[in-house]
């Protein structure tokens, strides 16, 4: 098949420093490829220079006659003073676009809350990105280049835009550090580094380990690399195995890279030493009624955070995500209730925001070493220096001026401030913004021992699943809701437009010394039957869904933990038989438990 584009022996330089030297490749009709590597290492110089908008130092580029490309760039070309009707429909009254399935979908999705006769200029960055994403989805091309298009999506779109390309016919390059969206989409994996670029079939989980694979065969002498590696394809194989079954990769070697890999991190292990460092009580929002202008984003909120608690909040944009973490961390105060925090919390918060508290002339070792020279880590002391190389500053970065760092670079160098600080209580809002999969991965190793309360905001669905043990989420009702499926769920009920729960999210500790049993679910249930709107009868029934949804929760850890071991004693069928009844009582116990809370339920509703 012929290429639409190629690439022979191109080279491209930067001043001194060669992007891309001697690469030579090519996309063919239909195939969707995905472009990873560090910030700053050629992912954009290779779109550009494919796409005609750079001239090669040497090399050729050649591409098929009258190819119609859509580029999605990182900045946008819409006109100011256009409305959005007319920067992404052409002017197309309503009933023009909507008379059109393909159309109307991309509209709903991508404009969703958007006035179309709303002028470009008072638009946020964010809904920028959105109308340059529709105005491009709405037109047919041969190739459509993505340069990070999940920025500022919220996870329901990311999950809509990963099904669209999946049912275009045209040819797909995207750079972007959303890793998810990389195993759903693209079929092939580019890796940008060292001016080299290598190519491996499938998406990020085949090409983590066809990485592991070359570095084991190869026997690289970058340890520290190669643990992080396989302790990356430790968690694609564990702990989200459903991804392993769509890449063409030998099982058998994935096996055989992690036999004596241990899991990510031991999750009860740092609970014991959160507790040990926070005591029992960390964040309780108790009955919070919270409000943004005239939107109620909480409405009688009741939510416990508690030692240990590894916690994802996923919502669409707009539905109050930071106005919650800025509630925990006292920076906005509830209209009614109250949020009761621990005595001994160090809350830490990572915010969407500039390093603006640091001067024009600070450095970066410096700033760095006036936070904390020596930091402890799960593995012992490390130095401000050794961490700083750790998140990417290496050689003359280090004593760069904070002030002409990149956006990426900014967004690391804040984390590692975060961090240095030693909280116990650590609140990021979409932290994954800016940084690339490198990166990422070494966040993550750092988090996995790391023993304190960790909340995430993030349309990152990859990096949710990787850093935390449990979903919650803003349906839009008022209520913080515990999904026990995690984002799939969350997407599902999304799609069936519901806002109510199984059962109502009240708790997110899993650290509760309450114990689930069958014989209290019939007082409650009696005790709700007589209870009535408002005053003490109203707080009791709260508080059983409170106890109940601890006790739920607790469950699911114990389910979790048994079905680790029943994996581990496949062959021990003495041992498997005794663990399945096990799991059995727990599933008896956890139905009792919902059909309670529904009991229950019914006064609130």
């Amino acid at each position: 098949m012929a290429n639409l584009i190629s690439l022979e022996k191109v080279s491209k330089s930067y001043g001194i420093r060669p992007l891309l030297t001697e690469v030579s490749l090519g996309i063919g009709v239909g195939e969707r490829v995905g472009i990873v590597g560090r910030n700053g290492g050629g992912k954009t110089t290779l779109l550009e220079v494919m796409t005609g908008l750079e001239e090669p130092d040497a090399g050729r580029v050649s591409m098929n006659r009258g190819l119609l490309i859509g580029y999605l760039h990182q900045g946008d070309a819409l006109h100011d003073d256009h409305t959005v009707r007319e920067a992404v429909l052409r002017g197309k009254a309503d009933h023009e676009w909507a008379a059109e399935t393909s159309t109307r979908e991309i509209v709903e999705v991508l404009l969703a809350g958007l006035d179309l006769d709303r002028v470009v200029d008072g638009l946020s960055g964010g809904e920028r990105r959105r109308c340059s994403l529709a105005a491009l989805l709405l037109d047919e091309w041969d190739l459509i280049v993505l340069d990070e298009p999940t920025n500022h999506l919220d996870v329901e779109a990311v999950a809509w835009l990963a099904r669209h390309m999946r049912t275009r016919s045209s040819a797909l390059i995207v750079v972007t550090h959303d890793r998810w969206f990389l195993d759903e989409v693209v079929e092939t994996t580019w890796e940008v580094h060292d001016g080299e670029v290598d190519a491996f079939e499938g998406g990020y989980a085949a090409y983590v380990l066809a990485k592991a694979e070359r570095s084991r065969q190869a026997s690289a002498s970058e340890a520290r690399r190669q643990n992080l590696m396989k302790k990356e394809l430790a968690w694609l194989r564990r702990g989200a195995p459903a991804r392993t079954s769509k890449p063409k990769f030998r099982i058998d070697a994935a096996n055989q890279l992690i036999e004596d890999v241990p899991p990510p991190r031991d999750r009860f292990e740092l609970q014991k030493f959160a507790t040990q460092r926070l005591g029992k009580d960390v964040i309780d929002i108790e009955d919070v009624d919270l409000s943004r202008g005239e939107k109620k984003l909480l409405s009688h909120a009741t939510w416990r955070l508690g030692p240990g608690d590894r916690v994802g909040i996923v919502g669409v944009n707009g539905a109050g995500k930071s106005s919650v973490l800025k509630l925990m961390s006292g920076e906005l105060a509830p209209s009614a209730g109250r949020v009761k925090t621990g005595k001994t919390i160090a809350l830490r918060q990572l915010a969407q925001s500039a390093l603006d508290d640091l001067g024009p002339d600070a450095r970066v070792l410096g700033t760095v070493e006036r936070v904390r020279r020596v930091t402890k880590t799960a593995d012992g002391e490390i130095s401000a220096t050794s961490m700083l190389e750790r998140f990417g500053f290496t050689g003359d970065r280090l004593t760069a001026r904070v002030a002409d760092l990149s956006g990426g670079e900014r967004r690391r160098f804040e984390l590692l401030r975060a961090l240095l600080d030693e909280p116990n209580v650590l609140l990021l809002d979409e932290p994954t913004n800016d940084l690339d999969i490198e990166t990422l991965n070494v966040l993550e190793d750092f988090l996995d021992g790391w023993p304190g309360t960790l909340v995430v905001v993030s349309h990152d669905r990859y990096f949710l699943e990787r850093v935390t043990d449990t979903v919650w989420g803003l349906m839009g009702d008022g209520q913080i809701r515990h999904l026990p499926r995690g984002v799939d769920e969350y997407l599902e009920r999304r799609a069936a437009g519901a806002g109510a729960a199984p059962y109502a999210a009240t708790s997110a500790s899993n650290t509760s010394s309450e114990r689930a049993g069958s014989g209290a679910a019939a007082p409650v249930a009696a005790q709700a039957a007589k209870a009535k709107a408002g005053g003490a009868e109203e707080r009791e029934a709260r508080k059983a869904i409170a106890r109940i949804e601890r006790q739920l929760v607790k469950i699911d850890a114990q389910k979790v933990d048994l079905e680790a071991q029943m994996a581990a004693s496949a062959e021990d069928y003495a041992k498997l038989g005794d663990l399945a009844a096990q799991l059995g009582v727990l599933q008896e116990q956890a139905g009792e438990l919902e059909l309670e809370w529904l009991e229950a339920s019914e006064l609130l509703d």
